[in-house]
């Protein structure tokens, strides 16, 4: 098939795609429609940044444990079963001495260079001529894994790439790609692209869209389409798209904890509105959350529909959009941040905080307060200890606890008076551990 497929509108990828779309089960569903996906493209972005800087003021070290790039690269891996495992090829492999950009100066000015290049740029030529340009330097250990910093960057231009969203796409169009090459991934992507095209109905222009897809069929969830001219083999594949519906019991678990997951941040969210509420202030809920049904309702019932201008104009508003919950006093000012990290990343939440308490001076004395389960303790700990985030230290961020939350919240709202008693039963990230 030299690496295209060509589709009628009844074809058997066209309903390929549109059972994978329906599927509850495949990536559609659980990764690239998931919100918190969505929130994480600007602490990336702002994380890389952190990463050019100290290459640029070579004070990035010399490991990859511990280092702003672990404290990104993290947060990718954490984004669901699409990038498990997207760490391996930054981790330093002693014995072959590779990605070779910690032991080798000029290596690292070269990946630090690529990455500043990326995050400024604005069109697709601008993006492949950055790819060529670090192939030039041969970095032993580097290659398109990286393209995963690119996704985050320019998700439209650049698509992730891993293992099996390689299989999936050679098993579709009979091409042969091979990983650790940039001409491969340039390759692929080409690819990608005309597939996004030729099906713009029902993928994306957002090219994780396509890659979910290629990456249900590399992992074995979907079988690809089998060639024209066999109708044994079309009969076949049909017999197995059907069974793909007959899920295991473990995937169905998997499906239902995704959901309980969401429900339970989205319970927690919905105390912390409710106690904002009785403790006087006005409560803005994450824009991407408002319309969660909770209690009957929206999670956003009740709450601000805009931010204040003084708020919505300052530098990251953006990202303070997306803070899970905020209690603003009668100045409209913040006076209270809270991040709900039920299951996913600290570091976006952490990020998004910074974003509020570093865009004005008059923030700096907002409280800011991470909300986990108790089991999550050491995990918010272990992100507040690395060297990225020293800046969190200086602004006093509390850890409250679920069990404390919601133990204490009734009696806090009915008899508490401004931010006293959620101090209270909350710990200073500077006195744990």
């Amino acid at each position: 098939m030299n690496g295209t497929v060509t589709d009628s509108p009844d074809a058997p990828l066209t309903t390929l795609i549109r059972r994978w779309r329906e599927d509850p089960g495949a990536t559609y569903q659980t990764w690239f429609l998931w919100e918190e996906r969505l929130k994480n493209f600007r602490s990336i972005r702002r994380g890389l940044q952190t990463v050019v800087r100290e290459i640029r003021d070579d004070t990035f070290g010399s490991q990859y444990r511990g280092s702003s790039l672990e404290t990104v690269v993290h947060s990718i891996a954490e984004q669901r079963q699409i990038f498990r495992g997207a760490d391996h090829a930054f981790l330093w492999k002693p014995k072959l001495r590779i990605p070779d950009i910690y032991e080798s100066p000029a290596n690292q000015r070269a990946f630090g260079h690529f990455l500043d290049t990326c995050v400024g740029c604005t069109t697709a030529d601008e993006l492949v001529d950055a790819v060529r340009n670090l192939d030039r330097h041969h970095i032993k250990g580097l290659g398109p894994a990286a393209a995963n910093l690119m996704y985050f960057l320019h998700p439209t231009h650049m698509p992730p790439f891993n293992t099996a969203i390689v299989n999936g796409y050679n098993a579709l169009t009979g091409a042969n790609v091979k990983l650790g090459k940039w001409e491969e991934y340039l390759a692929l992507r080409s690819g990608l692209l005309r597939l996004t095209t030729e099906h713009r109905s029902l993928l994306s222009n957002d090219l994780g869209a396509v890659a979910g897809l290629m990456f249900d069929l590399g992992s074995g969830r979907y079988s690809p389409p089998p060639q024209a001219g066999d109708p044994h083999a079309l009969q076949l594949w049909q017999a197995d798209l059907a069974r793909v519906r007959e899920e295991t019991a473990a995937a169905a678990n998997a499906r239902r904890l995704a959901r309980d997951n969401d429900r339970t941040h989205t319970e927690v969210q919905g105390w912390l509105r409710d106690l904002g509420k009785a403790l006087g202030f006005q409560v803005w809920i994450a824009a991407n959350d408002v319309s969660r049904p909770h209690d009957g309702g929206t999670l956003g019932d009740g709450c601000l529909t805009t931010l204040p201008p003084s708020i919505a104009g300052r530098p990251g508003a953006d990202a303070v959009r997306l803070i899970d919950v905020l209690w603003l006093d009668s100045t409209a000012e913040v006076a209270a941040a809270f991040e709900v990290e039920h299951t996913t990343s600290i570091y976006s939440g952490i990020v998004r905080m910074l974003d509020l308490a570093l865009g004005a001076p008059s923030q700096a004395t907002a409280r800011l307060f991470l909300v986990a389960p108790d089991e999550r303790e050491q995990d918010v700990i272990s992100q507040v200890r690395r060297p990225a985030f020293s800046r969190v230290r200086e602004l006093d961020v509390q850890y409250l606890p679920y069990s404390a939350l919601e133990r204490h919240r009734e009696a806090m709202g009915r008899f508490g008076q401004g931010l006293k008693a959620v101090e209270a039963v909350s710990r200073r990230l500077n006195d744990l551990g």
